[in-house]
Formats: C-alpha cells, sequence, structure tokens
C-alpha cells in the first residue's frame, strides 16, 4: 500500500500546525483559515532514481499519490539549457530551465499529474479552476486524460489566444467571468467548498507536489548539489514555495548539503509579494486592479503569499519587480541570444536576473538557475507584435542577395 512506501502522509496547516488526513477534501484550515501543505518525507535512497524515465514521476517515492493510479503525460525531464552567451554577458554562470517543454506547454503540467491523481484517488468526477491561462490549458487536457468533467472560469478578456484555445480544444467548459483573477478564484472556490467540483488551483496543497519535482530535477541536473539561487516568475505563489518544498525534502533526505537562494520576480503592476518582503512584513496587501502584459503573473492576492514569503526568508532570498518594458525586452534578448522562446511572463526571471546584477543584489560569478514557465506560442500576439513585418522580395537570386547583405 502507498503509505506502507511512504510512512504517514497528512496535510498540514502552514500557520497553527493542525493536521488533516489525506482522504479528506480540505483546502484551508478549519481552525484558522490558512493554507495547508503535505507532509511526506520518505525513507529512501537517491540510487532507486537510477535509469528510470525522465519524467518528474523519476521520483514517484516523493509524490503523495498511489503510483498504480498516476494520470500522466510523460511531463518533467524538461530541458536545463546552460546558457553560456548570457551568462557571460551578465558575469553569472547562468543555468535556464525550460518548462515551456511540458506537454501543454507550462510547468502547471506538473500540478495537474498529481492533482487529477489524487482527484482519481478520491473518487470525484468533476474538477474546476480559476485561471489566467495556463492552469486551465493544463487542467483541461489532464482532466481529458482521466475521463474527468472539467470547469474553468477565466477573466473575461485578459487571457492570451493560445491558452484559452487549449482549454476549449480539450474539451473543458470553459466560462468567461465579468472580473478579474481573483474574483473568478472566489467564485469557483466557494463552488469547491459546496462539493460541485474538485478545485485544483494551487490552494490544492496536492497541485505543488508536482511543482516541487522541478526542485528535484534542478539539483539532479547539477549533478546532486544545489545552485547559487534560483530565480522565477511570481504570480499566484505556488510555483516559488513548490520547488523550495522540493529541494528542501532532498536535503532532509541527505541528497545535498547546501540550499539555493530563492528569487522571485513579479511584475511592477501586480507585485503584492515584492512589497511585503521590500517592507519586511510576512502578509501581501492585495493588489486591487493588477495590470501587466505578462498575464500568466497578472494576480493580485496570490493564494500563497504565506508560503512563499516564507521561501524567500528561510532560503535569504530575494524579491524584486519589473516593469512591462523590462519583460519584454528580456523575452526577446533570451530568444535572440539563446534560442528559447519564452511567454512574456517566464522572461520576467531573466528581466529580474539583470536588474539584480546590475543594481549589485547578485554576485558576479553566481550559479544561477532561472525557470521559464511557459513557452512563447502561449501568448503568440505579443510575440507577433514583437516582431517586424517580413521583407517581401522577388524569388529572384540577386534580389534575395541585396536584401539579404543589405545593399
Amino acid at each position: 500500500m502507498l503509505k506502507d512506501i511512504k510512512g504517514d502522509i497528512m496535510m498540514r496547516c502552514i500557520s497553527c500546525g493542525a493536521e488533516y488526513p489525506d482522504d479528506e477534501i480540505i483546502y484551508t484550515c478549519n481552525q484558522c483559515g490558512s493554507i495547508l501543505e503535505v507532509v511526506c518525507q520518505p525513507d529512501v535512497s537517491k540510487d532507486v532514481f537510477r535509469c528510470r524515465k525522465s519524467t518528474m514521476w523519476k521520483y514517484k517515492e516523493f509524490m503523495p499519490v498511489d503510483p498504480s493510479r498516476i494520470v500522466s503525460l510523460d511531463e518533467g525531464g524538461t530541458p536545463f539549457c546552460k546558457c553560456d552567451k548570457l551568462g557571460k554577458e551578465l558575469g553569472v554562470e547562468l543555468y535556464v530551465k525550460v518548462e515551456g517543454s511540458n506537454p501543454t506547454g507550462s510547468f502547471k503540467d506538473r500540478g495537474m499529474s498529481v492533482g487529477i491523481t489524487k482527484a482519481i484517488e478520491l473518487g470525484v468526477d468533476t474538477v474546476g479552476c480559476a485561471s489566467t491561462g495556463n492552469t486551465s490549458a493544463s487542467l483541461a487536457a489532464y482532466a481529458a486524460r482521466a475521463g474527468l468533467k472539467c470547469v474553468v472560469l477565466l477573466p473575461a478578456g485578459k487571457v492570451a489566444l493560445g491558452k484559452l484555445a487549449q482549454a476549449m480544444f480539450h474539451g473543458a467548459q470553459v466560462l468567461s467571468v465579468r472580473g478579474n483573477f481573483d474574483q473568478a478564484l472566489e467564485a469557483i472556490t466557494q463552488l469547491a467548498l459546496q462539493g460541485q467540483l474538485y478545485l485544483l488551483n494551487s490552494i490544492n496543497p496536492y497541485r505543488l507536489e508536482g511543482q516541487k519535482s522541478i526542485g528535484f530535477e534542478i539539483v539532479d541536473d547539477l549533478g546532486w548539489k544545489s545552485p547559487d539561487r534560483i530565480i522565477l516568475p511570481v504570480g499566484n505563489a505556488g510555483n516559488i514555495s513548490a520547488i523550495w518544498k522540493g529541494i528542501t525534502e532532498f536535503q532532509k533526505a541527505g541528497f545535498i548539503d547546501d540550499l539555493p537562494r530563492m528569487t522571485g520576480i513579479q511584475a511592477e503592476g501586480a507585485a503584492p509579494i515584492a512589497r511585503a518582503v521590500r517592507e519586511k512584513h510576512d502578509d501581501i496587501v492585495p493588489v486591487e486592479n493588477p495590470e501587466t502584459v505578462a498575464t500568466a503573473i497578472r494576480i493580485g492576492a496570490p493564494v500563497s503569499a504565506k508560503k512563499a514569503i516564507r521561501a524567500i526568508y528561510e532560503s535569504d532570498g530575494l524579491a524584486e519587480t519589473v516593469t512591462d518594458e523590462e519583460i519584454l525586452s528580456a523575452q526577446k534578448l533570451l530568444a535572440q541570444t539563446e534560442g528559447i522562446g519564452v511567454e512574456p511572463a517566464s522572461a520576467a526571471s531573466i528581466a529580474g536576473l539583470k536588474k539584480l546584477v546590475d543594481s549589485g543584489k547578485i554576485d558576479k560569478g553566481e550559479q544561477i538557475v532561472c525557470v521559464v514557465t511557459g513557452h512563447v506560442l502561449k501568448d503568440p500576439n505579443i510575440a507577433i507584435n514583437a516582431c517586424e513585418e517580413p521583407v517581401e522580395v522577388d524569388a529572384d537570386i540577386d534580389a534575395l542577395l541585396r536584401v539579404i547583405k543589405g545593399n
């Protein structure tokens, strides 16, 4: 049985420590209303990972679900690219973890694989989420894979075309809500609390159990050691806390010695966590009307804020903000320097790295891993608008050479 492999699995409140069994459908603490995390620390050797297929399920002993019921599209095992040109330009040893190579084009697939597997364990027939795009695209695909009904709420007029098309194409019931993401999340949470569906936003702690595998892969890719720093975009804040959880689990297991500094980057128009960290607070002040070109992180009241702030403080990390102009510039820089195409939110990690190096908050020579969370085609209009129109030319060798040579 599962518990014989992993030991006791439970959910625990991050604020008051109240504990809940792993077969209870619950999203927040009944005692204090805070968010929950899954407690699972197996006693295994890292030798068990050898010769396994390079997906996130390579580390299945650390996943708190029944391994015989896994719902997967072979997510994880994403490229870990050493970026020498850009690293040299910035004066750091730079690696980029390319999460856009997951099955639906974003890191969300990791969490949905675990979350949908848990839904199957719990015997639910309908799953749902609120989304700025990537969550809905991923949930729709994994629900289809599992044969579950899927309902997604999207903020009207605020979702990139590529993501909207994915959710609809995979058969989800897509509802466009008059309001922003935070209002959509509040509405679908109420439906979940009434038992109408199983909620798979990142307030569900099992979602983050899949996303922590990014941390597993980073230290594995580096030869079982931690980088100096991990930098990633922060929207609803589940990813930064999940990666930190994964890496600390590997340290507790004795697989690595050191830990990275977790560094979260937010868009200036949606930066409640960065502001809280800057002011050394433990709680955020929500942004009522978040705005940024980076739609995936356009979130004013991130549900995992407490976990993210804790990860930053515990790791002696940083939080920074970047402008839309800095994001779009970094998106083009990464594509044209290293050949890695990402959506705007993903480029926030590169923009943040550049800003922190320029300000001296990151030391020259640091070993940095930037997580880029979604594929460039998630937001095709942004990419198209950033490019010039193709030059029209006759199919004639001399004419072609004149244009190519700039004559």
